[in-house]
Formats: structure tokens, C-alpha cells, sequence
């Protein structure tokens, strides 16, 4: 009989140490974090010249996603044996605890460790860049957060599509299913397709305005 609580039951996971922090613990000290992320980056942008709410929301958004690729996800990465862990170390906790809703990352998935380590190792920074980007009004802005935008649409299609065609029964309960892997990751869905079309639209209007001036220029020489 398995050691650990996850599905399926013939998930082999030697030394499973349980989750010792409560799920309200765990989801309360992120929510918390998260909000101290946001509302410092809000404070700071508000220093800004010229900075729109729209701009200084995108900014809090890149900020704390920018660092939950980079350090949630990353120690994910790079911690194979979470599992195992007998410290209560935050992070592992949560790993333990969102392998409720999807044991694959308690199971080392290929798929989802490689999807995971790509986006700790480049979306992680370009995310942060896009804050800079954002601050500073960098020509390549609206660029790079299409380009993230892309990359994060790209990264959750493939991690739901594998859950389909490898079955979709990784969650303990129907709990778990839809408030880990249905509701937590739909934030990077509806966030970065609004933020694509945002940009999108920014860049097409540039776009057409610099291939209307020459038009313009010449009327105004005749």
C-alpha cells in the first residue's frame, strides 16, 4: 500500500514525508507574500512619471509572476526530492501540498519538469525585464510582454493537454482538482491573453501610424 496520500495509488515515492504546515498556513503565507510583492511594486511605480493604473497593474502582475516562475517554480526545478524533506521547509510544503491537485510534480513528470524549468529560467527574468521595461518605457516593452504572454499561454496549454492524453487522474478529490489545477492556473490563461491583446493592439496602431507619416509627409510637400 502507497506511503503518501497522492493519486494514483501506485505513485512510488520512498521516504514521503507528509505535509506538517496546514493548507490555510501554506495558502495564507503566499496569498501574503504575493499581496507585500504587488503593493510594493504599486508604491514604487506610483514614483513613475506618466505611468498609467494599466501600466503600473501590468508591472505589479509581472512582478509577482516574474519572481513565482523564478523562485516557487525554480526550487521545484531543482529539488527533486522535495518529498522527502523533513525541515518544513516553505517551499517544499507547498510542492507537497499542490501535489494534491497534481502528483505529477511529486512524481517528477518529464514533461512538467521541463515545462517548469523553462519558465524559471527564462520567463522568471523576462518577466522581471518586462517590470523595468514597463517603469522606463523601453521600446521593446509591449514586444517582450507578447513575447512572455506567448511563452506562459504556450507553457499552461501543454500542461493541460499532457494531463489529458496521460489520463487526467492526478488529483486526491474534486477539491484539489479544481482549486489547485483548475482555478490556481487559470491566472496564467485569462492574465496573459488580455495582456497579448493589450499589446497587440499597441503595436499595430504604432505600426500603422509610422506607415502612414511617409504617406502624410509627401501630401504635405506637394
Amino acid at each position: 500500500m502507497a506511503s503518501h496520500p497522492y493519486i494514483p495509488r501506485d505513485l512510488i515515492l520512498e521516504d514521503y514525508v507528509p505535509v506538517s504546515l496546514a493548507q490555510s498556513t501554506i495558502v495564507g503565507i503566499y496569498g501574503i507574500a504575493s499581496v507585500l510583492v504587488a503593493s510594493f511594486i504599486w508604491l514604487i511605480s506610483g514614483r513613475c512619471a506618466k505611468l498609467s493604473k494599466i501600466e503600473r497593474l501590468l508591472m505589479c502582475w509581472w512582478a509577482f509572476t516574474g519572481l513565482t516562475h523564478m523562485v516557487l517554480e525554480g526550487y521545484f526545478v531543482f529539488s527533486p526530492e522535495f518529498y522527502k524533506d523533513k525541515t518544513g521547509h516553505f517551499l517544499a510544503e507547498v510542492w507537497k501540498e499542490y501535489s494534491k491537485g497534481d502528483s505529477r510534480y511529486a512524481g517528477r513528470d518529464a514533461g512538467v519538469v521541463t515545462i517548469e524549468g523553462l519558465t524559471a529560467v527564462f520567463e522568471g527574468p523576462a518577466s522581471l525585464l518586462a517590470v523595468y521595461a514597463i517603469a522606463t518605457r523601453k521600446y521593446y516593452s509591449d514586444l517582450l510582454q507578447i513575447s512572455i504572454s506567448l511563452g506562459q499561454l504556450y507553457g499552461t496549454a501543454a500542461y493541460f493537454v499532457m494531463s489529458i492524453l496521460q489520463g487526467d487522474n492526478f488529483a486526491m478529490s474534486p477539491f484539489y482538482y479544481y482549486w489547485y489545477y483548475i482555478f490556481a492556473n487559470s491566472f496564467w490563461v485569462w492574465i496573459p491573453t488580455l495582456i497579448f491583446v493589450r499589446s497587440w493592439k499597441k503595436i499595430c496602431a504604432a505600426v500603422a501610424s509610422h506607415s502612414q507619416a511617409p504617406t502624410q509627409k509627401k501630401h504635405k510637400n506637394r
